[in-house]
């Protein structure tokens, strides 16, 4: 019991003891700080905007946007979305399952920003809303080469004229063909340049492209044309074009004309010719008749003169006469000799004439792109050519002021004519 008093004691001295410390403290009021007014949140806004979004093919987009509001009594909205991209309306959840169908059907494309347009309305207050938009970059780590698929495959067969035209088309991998390199085993002059996608290739091949001195009859062009991305991922497509000499038709057609029209003169000149030579051989012979009858004439009067004399001088006068005409026969041939040379060179001019004719008729053009036109004209030419080698030694007589060409055609066609130098068959 002593123990329990002795200790209640020592407590009781230990209260007085603080109480009286405490007594002596002043009792005083904490001074209050004034702080600054907070600004109160009143405009509408996304407070988690991200305004640019890069996903992988094949992953998925999950994103919730959130405004500085109650979202029950709010929606949400969406502009200008490429496929797939959805919004719920009303979580502002942001969702999109980057599946390589939509890249391989070309609905979209890797490495190109889409900008999709977003919104949030009040559904209380028309004019509590407001619009943003954010940037979806799609990527990939495989790698797709784009390659260069010309509209022609292998081999071209063209000829000098033509116009050889194909587009230069590209399947687009990855990443798209930016550039397009152009390259050919010849120089080439093409309409227009090769740079991109889409270009067409056009060559206006000359006539001239196959040299007459060549060997060969036919050349190989080879064009390349490489393709490359961004990155320098390049694909190359090859075409060959095989050429062979062609037909210059304007060219070919002046010729034609040109030589034909030397043939034509050459026949006319013929016929003149004809005409003088058969002329002269008809003079000559007129002549040749005219002593042949005078002979005759000189022999008969002197037969009838010697039979029918009553003298003896009228008798020897009529001896004489036959004498007379033997004396005309060596005149006649020293005044007209017979012209055997001369006829052979008009029958000869003659059937020459008639084959050219025959040749220039049976050589005509069947249109301004006869395929044998070239063939007609060697054929022109050579026969010209032929004839005047043959002609050579006989002087061409050329129209002048005396004879005029259709005397010369009248007199080549005279049935009399054709007739005297128709070849006769026993």
């Amino acid at each position: 019991m002593r123990i329990v008093s002795s200790i209640a004691l020592f407590l009781l001295v230990m209260n007085t003891f603080s109480f009286a410390q405490d007594s002596t403290r002043t009792d005083t009021i904490p001074t209050l700080v004034q702080l600054p007014p907070q600004p109160q949140d009143t405009v509408l806004r996304i407070t988690n905007l991200n305004p640019y979004f890069t996903i992988h093919v094949d992953s998925v987009l999950n994103y919730d946007l959130n405004i500085n509001r109650y979202e029950e009594n709010y929606f949400w909205y969406m502009k200008q979305a490429p496929v797939g991209v959805k919004l719920e309306r009303t979580t502002g959840t942001l969702y999109f399952k980057a599946d390589k169908s939509f890249f391989k059907s070309g609905k979209l494309k890797y490495d190109l920003p889409y900008t999709i347009s977003v919104g949030v309305q009040s559904l209380s207050d028309p004019k509590d809303r407001i619009d943003t938009s954010l940037v979806i970059l799609f990527y990939s780590t495989e790698i797709v080469v784009s390659q260069i698929k010309p509209e022609v495959v292998g081999v071209i067969s063209a000829e000098e004229g033509d116009t050889v035209r194909f587009n230069i088309q590209c399947e687009i991998g990855t990443f798209p063909v930016e550039q397009i390199n152009f390259s050919s085993n010849i120089p080439l002059t093409t309409l227009q340049p090769i740079n991109k996608c889409n270009d067409v290739f056009s060559w206006a091949i000359p006539f001239d492209f196959i040299k007459e001195n060549d060997t060969t009859r036919q050349r190989w062009v080879t064009l390349r044309f490489v393709g490359s991305d961004k990155f320098y991922n390049k694909d190359t497509a090859e075409v060959k074009i095989a050429v062979r000499p062609g037909i210059n038709y304007p060219q070919k057609v002046q010729e034609h004309k040109k030589v034909s029209q030397e043939m034509y003169s050459y026949v006319q000149n013929l016929k003149l010719t004809f005409y003088v030579v058969s002329k002269n051989i008809k003079t000559n012979k007129s002549t040749r008749t005219g002593f042949d009858i005078t002979s005759s004439t000189t022999a008969l009067l002197g037969t009838i003169v010697t039979s029918t004399a009553t003298t003896t001088s009228k008798a020897n006068i009529g001896k004489i006469f036959p004498s007379v005409g033997l004396t005309l026969v060596p005149v006649k041939e020293a005044v007209a000799p017979n012209k055997v040379q001369e006829q052979n060179t008009a029958a000869q001019l003659r059937g020459v004439t008639k084959r050219l004719e025959y040749l220039l008729s049976e050589n005509q053009l069947i249109g301004e792109r006869d395929p044998d036109i070239v063939t007609k004209t060697q054929k022109i030419r050579q026969e010209l050519k032929t004839a005047q080698m043959q002609l050579i030694d006989l002087p061409i007589v050329e129209f002048g002021p005396g004879v005029s060409q259709s005397q010369a055609d009248k007199y080549f066609n005279d049935p009399k004519v054709i007739k005297k130098y128709k070849l006769k068959v026993n």
